[in-house]
């Protein structure tokens, strides 16, 4: 319950709410205490959960901005790919036109006659 006070604590303060208010009073008032207390926490419960949906739309905004810069990051990588068949491919056509060595298959021994000299 609250901190600090105790059953004899609330024991005192009920027969001096008995004494002063009164045995036909008491019940209503109680009744009135509830009401209020129950009024308190429907708006406690509101409060935490509105902070709730503020921190979950925050952490959807996140989620949002960490996607698209997953995207971002997605495009790059496709244009780097992209880039680097471009440059393979302009390479094989440079190498075609102008081979600087004979071109032997790779794993393929030299021939007999090719040897040293």
């Amino acid at each position: 319950m609250l901190p600090g006070i105790g059953f004899s604590e609330i024991l005192v303060l009920g027969l001096a709410a008995l004494i002063f208010i009164g045995p036909k009073d008491l019940p209503l008032m109680m009744r009135k205490l509830g009401q209020f207390v129950g009024k308190g926490r429907r708006m406690a419960r509101e409060f935490q959960a509105a902070f709730d949906d503020i921190a979950r739309q925050s952490e959807l905004e996140e989620l949002k901005k960490e996607i698209q810069e997953l995207k971002r990051s997605n495009a790059m990588t496709q244009a780097q790919e992209d880039l680097a068949a471009v440059e393979a491919d302009i390479n094989s056509a440079v190498m075609r036109d102008h081979p600087s060595a004979p071109e032997t298959e790779p794993g393929a021994e030299p021939s007999k006659g090719e040897g040293k000299a």
